[in-house]
């Protein structure tokens, strides 16, 4: 028998949901047992029921599963081992159903936005926040439940979140001015339509630029018992989509606490690690990965950088704008892969690190 964790997908036949079946294929922790999709999918066979849209091709040993119901119930009658659930589902669904499989008792890492800023609830990348997990214990002491939700941020939050993480621990951080050019895919499939945006820019999408303001702050913050403690920074977003397909980029003017050098700033970001994550399988070797070329990072050369999951950082130099304490740079993460599928992933990995870690205690 397979010592894998039994895991199953919610919402598996849209674009994050296909994320989450390719890297959960072959993982050395988690075995897939079970997928659900919406009521007109549901009876159906994977390879029927979704059109694949990622690179590669759909795993040969699912594309006969049949598809269930996206209810905790139906779930555990055909797959009554599943401990944890990976939600994929659009916040209208999400809203309801994540609680539900909480309920029943299932550990939920979730893309949906619907319960990122809900008080009890960790809002985690781990490498910047992976104390925040222990908020799970106040969640599931609230709720009276044995399961929990756990959500990673928004896609185009994680390249910003990581490459403030050292800069909040080195030098402090005042204010944040954010410019984002996001990628297609970050709008799910069929996403955004070829005449809106060839030889385009769409210059508003709605909810992101609150997304990227909240979030950060959120995770950035400090634990206190039952709650976060929003970091007490300043962060303005402007949100643009522009038409690439994976990688979205930020732009980022930082005023610091205190006085650095771009050089110093680089430095930090370079030598930025994370002892809780270090050799779990999603985990890439360096976090942040700074280049000193002009012209990098780009979507098309570095997004799969770390397998998919590091935040590459460039341009890095003075910001006049903040004077001795200002500097700007560029970020770029996968979308898909560290923004969504991939990051819910490491957060699985490093709870079940610290749940293993506890009971051997």
């Amino acid at each position: 028998m397979s010592s894998r964790i039994p895991v199953a997908v919610l919402g598996a036949t849209g674009a994050v949901g296909q994320r989450f079946v390719q890297l959960l294929q072959d993982h050395p922790l988690f075995q897939i047992v079970a997928l659900t999709a919406s009521d007109r999918s549901e009876g159906k066979r994977y390879a029927e029921a979704a059109r694949w849209v990622t690179e590669g091709e759909m795993p040969a040993t699912l594309r006969d599963r049949v598809l269930l119901a996206t209810d905790p119930a139906a779930v555990q009658r055909a797959a009554p081992e599943t401990r944890f659930v990976f939600s994929a589902l659009p916040n209208e669904n999400a809203q309801s159903a994540e609680p539900a499989f909480a309920q029943a008792g299932m550990l939920v890492f979730s893309n949906a936005s619907f319960h990122r800023q809900v008080r009890d609830v960790p809002l985690v990348i781990p490498e910047v926040n992976h104390g925040h997990l222990a908020l799970l214990r106040a969640q599931r002491a609230a709720r009276g439940w044995k399961g929990g939700i756990i959500c990673n941020t928004n896609c185009t939050v994680s390249g910003p979140a990581l490459s403030l993480r050292p800069l909040v621990d080195r030098f402090g951080v005042r204010r944040v001015f954010a410019v984002s050019m996001q990628a297609l895919s970050g709008a799910g499939y069929p996403g955004v339509a070829s005449l809106d945006i060839l030889d385009n820019v769409l210059p508003f999408i709605k909810g992101e630029e609150e997304k990227l303001e909240l979030e950060a702050r959120k995770l950035l913050g400090t634990l206190k018992d039952d709650h976060i403690e929003d970091a007490p920074l300043s962060v303005s977003a402007h949100c643009n989509r522009v038409n690439v397909a994976d990688g979205h980029m930020v732009t980022m003017s930082v005023e610091l606490e205190t006085a650095a050098t771009p050089e110093q700033v680089s430095e930090a970001m370079r030598t930025f690690a994370c002892p809780s994550v270090a050799g779990l399988p999603s985990a890439p070797a360096q976090a942040l990965v700074v280049h000193d070329a002009a012209d990098r990072p780009q979507p098309r050369r570095d997004r799969m950088s770390g397998g998919g999951m590091s935040a590459v950082i460039g341009r890095v130099r003075a910001e006049p704008l903040f004077g001795e304490r200002g500097v700007k740079y560029m970020t770029l993460a996968h979308n898909t892969i560290r923004g969504a599928a991939g990051g819910s992933l490491l957060n699985a990995e490093t709870l079940l690190r610290e749940m293993r870690s506890e009971a051997n205690l």
